[in-house]
């Protein structure tokens, strides 16, 4: 089969939810990485809320400006489904990556994340031995209505089920030191809360920064990574947090959007993972992280 190339430049656009937070930093370093070695153009951008109208709008940009792919954070299936519908009437290519809701309910052709139920099961596994059963945990969320934090938070519960806890929700917001400070408030009110599970980056980060500040001990883990987690898992404020492997998220969905539109090949659902980083991997993974792979 022939290639299906032109003389044209691909050129492919990332379109993330809060696109400013440290983690999509990866993504990005991901991304070009893999657009240099398909020689084409990537550029990410995104809002920096909690936003489907505002990355709506960003993609039938990019769609009039004559994009040839896009890759998609698809938070809510039904929000994207008509933007996604539109740029596939267009023969553009669309894959979702980072989140996935409903599972290529919205229409993309593919899914580059992680398993959120899976690891939040696996984060569970990671800290059963360190709460006590009976407890009173503290379970957060920096932003309501994210299908991923969602299921993470679901696959926590699942995996602590036996353990009698009695379950304490709230969102922190999408700031790490607005997190910290909303998780501070709840510790002061809530003194027989022995522990905080976070499901995402900000509020893992705020989390641990509130068990630093406190004056009694306090158990945190979470998810993601930034220079402040890792800082805050060598002090032993955190105990560990669940990478997802942002780069993986960036690279991936370049290389597959280019073997589609080049060659018609089919992009192909991939799990980013969930690997646990604490007090015995942090310095190698801070390191990676320096780099702009982690």
């Amino acid at each position: 089969m022939a290639p299906l190339e032109s003389s044209k430049r691909l050129k492919l656009l990332f379109i993330a939810v809060n696109c400013d937070e440290d983690f999509f930093g990866p993504v990005r370093r991901g991304m070009a990485d893999a657009a240099a070695q398909m020689g084409v153009e990537a550029e990410f951008t995104g809002t920096v809320g909690v936003d489907a109208a505002g990355m709506t709008a960003i993609a039938r940009r990019g769609l009039e400006q004559g994009v040839d792919g896009l890759a998609i954070v698809v938070f809510d299936a039904d929000a994207f489904a008509p933007v996604i519908a539109e740029a596939r009437s267009r023969g553009v290519p669309v894959v979702a990556f980072n989140i996935d809701a409903g599972r290529g309910k919205a229409g993309t052709l593919s899914s580059i994340a992680q398993d959120f139920p899976a690891a939040g099961r696996a984060l569970a596994r990671r800290v059963a031995a360190d709460i006590r059963p009976g407890s009173t945990v503290l379970l957060t969320m920096h932003d309501p209505g994210i299908s991923a934090l969602e299921e993470r938070r679901d696959g926590i519960k699942a995996g602590l089920a036996n353990h009698g806890i009695e379950w304490v929700e709230t969102i922190t917001g999408h700031y790490p030191e607005e997190a910290a400070r909303h998780v501070l408030r709840i510790l002061a009110q809530r003194p027989e809360i022995s522990a905080v599970l976070a499901t995402g980056q900000a509020d893992t980060e705020g989390a641990a920064l509130a068990a630093e500040r406190m004056s009694r001990p306090v158990y945190a883990a979470g998810f993601d990574l930034s220079p402040t987690i890792l800082r805050l898992i060598e002090a032993g404020h955190l105990a560990c947090t669940t990478d997802q492997q942002p780069y993986a998220q960036g690279l991936y969905p370049v290389i597959q959007l280019v073997l589609n539109i080049r060659y018609g090949l089919l992009p192909v659902d991939m799990d980013a993972g969930a690997a646990i980083i604490d007090r015995t991997n942090v310095a190698r993974i801070g390191a990676l992280s320096e780099a702009g792979f982690r």
